[in-house]
């Protein structure tokens, strides 16, 4: 399964952000962007405890200043279907 991270972080950090997040389990991409958000996360694992996991260790990085993780689970996406499989 798949999940996306859109983050925010303080001017001039992008880079230590994404080297430090390219670091992490289950991260298979991690990009600077421009616009509304500054570095795009995206996290591959075989479950939703392992994409938590994940989303945790980035949400700890001190120089984030928010983020958004665009996958809910029991919307009826995708995401649902290789859950009910599993």
């Amino acid at each position: 399964m798949l999940a996306y991270m859109l983050l925010n972080c303080s001017p001039g950090s992008e880079t230590e952000v994404i080297s430090e997040i390219s670091s992490l389990a289950g991260v298979i991409e991690v990009n600077g962007v421009l616009g509304k958000y500054d570095v795009f996360v995206k996290i591959s694992a075989e479950n939703p405890d392992s994409i938590e996991m994940t989303v945790s260790q980035i949400r700890k990085i001190k120089v984030i200043s928010s983020h958004t993780l665009p996958v809910v689970y029991g919307q009826g996406g995708t995401i649902d279907s290789e859950i009910n499989q599993s």
